[in-house]
Formats: C-alpha cells, sequence, structure tokens
C-alpha cells in the first residue's frame, strides 16, 4: 500500500487524481446512455440504457475503490449481512458522521447488490461532470428544505415528501437500492445537544422520508439493510481516506425485515406515523448502543 511507503500528501494527490481520470473515462460513456435514453424513449430501450448505466457505474465505483486499496491499509472489522441480491431492491439507512461513509457504503455493496443510489440536494447537480452524472445514473435530486423553515411552513413538508413519492417511482420497475441517511446531516456534538437528541452517538432521526420510500417501493423491498459505522481513529475527512490515514473502520450491516403492511400507506395517516416512527425510534436506540459497544473493543 502507497501509504506505508510515500508521505500522505503525495498519497492523496495520486488518489485524487485517479478519482479524476476515472470520472473522465466513464462519463462519456454514462452521458451516451442517457442521451439514448432521453432521445429514444421507447420501453425496451430505455430498460437496456437503464442497465447499461449501471453497469458503467458499478465500474465507476470499481475503480476508485481499487484506488483506495491501493492508496492505504485500512483494518475492516465488517459483520453482516448474508448473501444478497443483485436483482433485489434494498433500502439503506446509516448513521452520518462523515462525507467518507457513501464511499464505504459504495464498497461493501458494490457489485453484491443493485448500484447504490440517494438523494441529492438539487443544488449538486450543476457539479461540474459529477452532477450529470448522477442524473445520468438517475440519481434522485430534491430540495431540501431547513428544519427551522419546515416548523415555520408545514405545508414544505408535505411538498417534500411527495417528490420523494414521484422520485421513487422511477425505482420501481428496476432493482436498486436507496440508501437514506436518517440524521439528515452529519453528526457532532454540539447538533446533538441543540436537538435535545436522546442518543448519544446519533441525531434526532427524520422518518418520513424513509416513510415515503417504503409506502412507495413496498412489496418491492427485500429488506432494510441497516449499516453502523464506527471509525476508532476518530471521524475522518475525504482527504483522510484518499491520502491512505484511516487505519481501521467498524461497520455493522443488520437485516431487517419490513411489515409488508406499510406499502401503500400514507405518511399523513396518524396510526401509519405513530407506527413507523415507533419502528424508527427502536432501529436508532438499537444503533446507539451498537455504536457504544463497537466503540469500545479493541481493533483487530
Amino acid at each position: 500500500m502507497l501509504g506505508r511507503y510515500l508521505p500522505a500528501p503525495l498519497v492523496g494527490a495520486l488518489a485524487f487524481l485517479t478519482f479524476v481520470l476515472n470520472i473522465l473515462f466513464h462519463f462519456p460513456l454514462l452521458m451516451i446512455t442517457a442521451l439514448v435514453r432521453v432521445l429514444l424513449p421507447i420501453p425496451a430501450v430505455v430498460r437496456g440504457c437503464r442497465r447499461a448505466a449501471e453497469f458503467i457505474g458499478e465500474s465507476w465505483i470499481g475503480v476508485n475503490v481499487w484506488g483506495l486499496k491501493v492508496a492505504g491499509d485500512i483494518t475492516w472489522d465488517v459483520t453482516g449481512p448474508g448473501s444478497l441480491r443483485r436483482d433485489g431492491t434494498y433500502l439503506i439507512t446509516a448513521n452520518h458522521r462523515s462525507a467518507v461513509d457513501i464511499l464505504v457504503v459504495q464498497w461493501l455493496l458494490n457489485r453484491r447488490a443493485p448500484i447504490v443510489k440517494f438523494f441529492l440536494k438539487r443544488e449538486l447537480f450543476w457539479v461540474p461532470l459529477m452532477g450529470l452524472a448522477w442524473w445520468a445514473l438517475e440519481f434522485p435530486f430534491m430540495r431540501r428544505y431547513p428544519r427551522a423553515l419546515l416548523e415555520q411552513r408545514p405545508e414544505l413538508r408535505r411538498k417534500d415528501l411527495e417528490t420523494t413519492r414521484r422520485l421513487c417511482e422511477r425505482f420501481r420497475d428496476t432493482p436498486v437500492s436507496v440508501l437514506n441517511f436518517l440524521e439528515g446531516t452529519r453528526f457532532s456534538p454540539a447538533k446533538r445537544d441543540r436537538q435535545g437528541s436522546p442518543y448519544v452517538h446519533l441525531l434526532l432521526p427524520r422518518a418520513g422520508g424513509i416513510a415515503q420510500v417504503v409506502s412507495s417501493l413496498g412489496d418491492r423491498i427485500e429488506a432494510l439493510l441497516d449499516f453502523t459505522i464506527v471509525y476508532p481513529g476518530g471521524t475522518p475527512t475525504f482527504w483522510d481516506l484518499i491520502s491512505g490515514r484511516i487505519p481501521a473502520i467498524r461497520v455493522h450491516i443488520d437485516t431487517v425485515a419490513l411489515d409488508p403492511a406499510w406499502g401503500g400507506r400514507d405518511y399523513d395517516d396518524a396510526t401509519f406515523r405513530e407506527e413507523f416512527q415507533t419502528f424508527v425510534n427502536g432501529l436508532w436506540a438499537r444503533k446507539d448502543a451498537r455504536i457504544e459497544t463497537m466503540t469500545s473493543r479493541s481493533t483487530p
């Protein structure tokens, strides 16, 4: 691993160059699939273009993972899940500590499950190359409203959920892994204290978005994959990752069954809302205890 022989800044520069060259290679291929899909909206052509785009996306992620393996020497401690299906549909939740979290999920699931897609702020569409690449892969873009604004204008919350429902309709005809960070933002003790969160290691979970995904995809979801991610060396940055300065990553992946009766339910239904919030609160309480255990044990 380069991190053993070269200084971290040089390793990071080489890894970043690999990332740039990787997107430059895969970007034109993704654009071709997107343009054909838009110009020839024939169902069979659209399905073929989606499969091609996802194959290219998995190749893109695979090269990124290879670059990170060369750059660093991470000690992985991963438990669960069992076998996954490439043709299944999965809902993924995770605690959110760092920008590295998404790459951890992609690293562990690439080519084991359908390509991981996650909701993006609409402004990210304008990120050079990356925004269009995400669009070609049909990552859902949506407007995000601050919690304070939602409290002042509750009608925006309903608009947000309706947007999530419409975006999820795209996933009904194709296998997909949908990632949702329930905390909505990265954890910090200061944010936890401002929220009055009852958890030690987590912010308050936002149940509405994930409930809408469950309602929209319903019986298509194989299972909920609940990722608990811990960095024993401290919360890393993206630069720490590409420069080989993350000594260890611990991940527990819990496979959680979802109630089939939740499919098609409306989050405005008080009974469904209470049931689902109870489910999410239980999920979060177990995760908080698990993080405490994973943080305290020694690295293998």
